[in-house]
């Protein structure tokens, strides 16, 4: 009987330790994860960072991606547009057309902008017209990848989208500089502004990265 007793009381203090040992491991648990989550808290403090949206939840979307891709699959239908038109030109007489659709908008036939457009309608042939149809439809589908891209918030979007960007601005200048009508300037200001919020967004979910490292690490 007091055998048995015995054996009872040591089963009891068996089942006693190891219930400390899983409270402890709990508590050791709880506290390594209040610390990482404290010391991500401290990071985003002192870097600024949240993280963008379509990061940090799945529910909202990036505005500035969001109209930024719709503006670039905008510009693609406009240039789709032209390569139509371009194609359908080929074996008409672009002067004729021009004459027509200036008395149709009721411009006067012999004012300086009809006869500064038939001047320029004149230069352009058949293989100018099939360059036109062939450059519209590239920069169509180039402008069409972007936009879409951009909406799904690809960041390979973003790189290609800054890339040209850049590559499309000594361009835009130099034509401003022969002729700086508002349309060239919109377009110039339209295109710097996609131009800073990009590389705005990837310097930041750059920092973003560098601090969930950060984070992660303590």
């Amino acid at each position: 009987m007091v055998e048995f007793r015995i054996k009872k009381k040591a089963h009891s203090c068996d089942v006693e330790s190891e219930y400390r040992q899983c409270v402890d491991n709990v508590d050791f648990y709880a506290s390594t994860k209040w610390i990482r989550t404290m010391g991500a808290g401290v990071i985003e403090e002192q870097t600024g960072l949240s993280g963008p949206r379509s990061e940090a939840s799945p529910q909202g979307h990036d505005s500035g991606l969001l109209i930024i891709g719709i503006f670039k699959i905008l510009k693609s239908a406009l240039f789709f547009g032209i390569g139509i038109g371009a194609i359908h030109m080929l074996h008409k007489d672009l002067g004729d057309t021009a004459m027509r659709l200036a008395t149709a908008l009721r411009f006067d036939p012999e004012g300086h902008f009809v006869s500064g457009l038939l001047a320029k309608v004149d230069l352009i042939d058949v293989h100018h017209l099939r360059q036109i149809g062939i450059a519209t439809f590239g920069y169509s589908a180039l402008a069409l990848t972007e936009g879409i891209g951009l909406l799904k918030e690809q960041v390979w979007a973003e790189y290609l989208t800054l890339c040209l960007t850049i590559s499309f601005l000594p361009w835009e200048c130099y034509e401003l500089t022969r002729d700086a009508s508002p349309i060239r300037w919109g377009l110039l200001a339209a295109n710097l502004a996609v131009l800073g919020y990009l590389v705005w967004l990837l310097k930041r979910k750059k920092r973003l990265k560098e601090a969930r490292g950060k984070s992660a690490s303590l």
